[in-house]
């Protein structure tokens, strides 16, 4: 993502009559570091929950992804450092399937630890490492194999976008692939509000520092004046629809200067920073079905709190 780009994107954001930043900007080398912390906390049942799934169900994932046995590419869509992955892919290499790994990741510094990682973990396996937004590294991603494709897009990333933008993305997903492909979805699902709100307003506040981090990220790249200290993390949580949403608060009137931009804060105002959409597995078979895909198999952890769908296009 170039400067420009995210130049533009937080000027728009801060223009809004509620002012909104770019969740996709928290993965600097800063965010990176403190995400790895946010995922080994105690109350951050997403990744164990997953991981439940892709340590010991690992048989079941890849029976659906080997299908009929043809080579593919397995392709995954903000792969981070590929911790739940490696499960999967050390089983397809040991199993001796015909496949490579295309990692996309928005940020060229999680992907430069995922190599390092996959050249120690998994050695030989072939790698093809994209930095970039989705759908465009998924475009390149095509455009170099004609294999089948298998994209995964795992850890709740379907709930970091609103409920009309996951449709909408669900759908482009389908258009961007061939009947007979996969796709391989990662869904929090709607549990007990007390469990969901712990997980992003943790005790130690470092999911606090995440989203604050994105303020000096702003000040350090776009030489930005944001006082950080005068912003708090804010967090609720909303049962009956299943949204997680994360704000910073300003705690006085303020004015944020970015070049020639003004922007002036009230006491208390808000900046929307981030969703994260919570579904019922109704919710999850509405969406395939709306999308054009069709659900193959729902596989959930030893508790029940996440959902892998394996989705097949038709």
């Amino acid at each position: 993502m170039t400067s420009n780009h995210f130049r533009q994107d937080v000027i728009n954001g801060l223009s809004k009559s509620i002012k909104q930043l770019h969740s996709k900007y928290f993965y600097d080398k800063e965010g990176d570091s403190l995400f790895q912390q946010i995922m080994a906390l105690p109350e951050y049942y997403l990744t164990r929950c997953e991981l439940d799934i892709f340590k010991n169900r690992t048989n079941e994932l890849a029976t659906a992804i080997i299908a009929d046995g043809s080579p593919f590419d397995l392709i995954e869509l903000g792969a981070g450092d590929a911790t739940k992955s490696m499960y999967l892919l050390k089983y397809l290499n040991d199993e001796n399937i015909d496949f490579k790994y295309v990692p996309i990741d928005i940020s060229g510094n999680i992907l430069s630890v995922l190599e390092e990682k996959i050249s120690s973990d998994v050695p030989g396996l072939d790698v093809y490492s994209l930095e970039g937004d989705y759908f465009e590294m998924l475009g390149k991603a095509s455009a170099f194999s004609s294999r089948r494709r298998v994209v995964m897009f795992l850890g709740g990333n379907i709930g970091n976008m609103e409920l009309e933008e996951a449709r909408n993305f669900c759908k482009t997903l389908r258009e961007s692939l061939r009947a007979g492909d996969i796709a391989l979805i990662g869904f929090d699902l709607k549990k007990n509000p007390h469990i969901i709100l712990e997980a992003y307003n943790d005790a130690s506040g470092i999911t606090a520092a995440f989203n604050l981090n994105l303020l000096h990220r702003i000040n350090q790249e776009l030489h930005a004046n944001f006082e950080v200290s005068r912003f708090e993390h804010y967090q609720n949580y909303d049962p009956m629809t299943g949204a997680c949403r994360s704000y910073l608060v300003s705690d006085s009137e303020q004015e944020v200067t970015i070049d020639e931009h003004k922007f002036c804060f009230s006491k208390d105002e808000c900046i929307y920073m981030e969703v994260s959409q919570k579904f019922a597995m109704d919710d999850i078979q509405e969406l395939a079905l709306f999308s054009g895909f069709e659900t193959l198999n729902e596989i959930t952890d030893s508790k029940g709190w996440f959902s892998d769908a394996i989705w097949i296009a038709k």
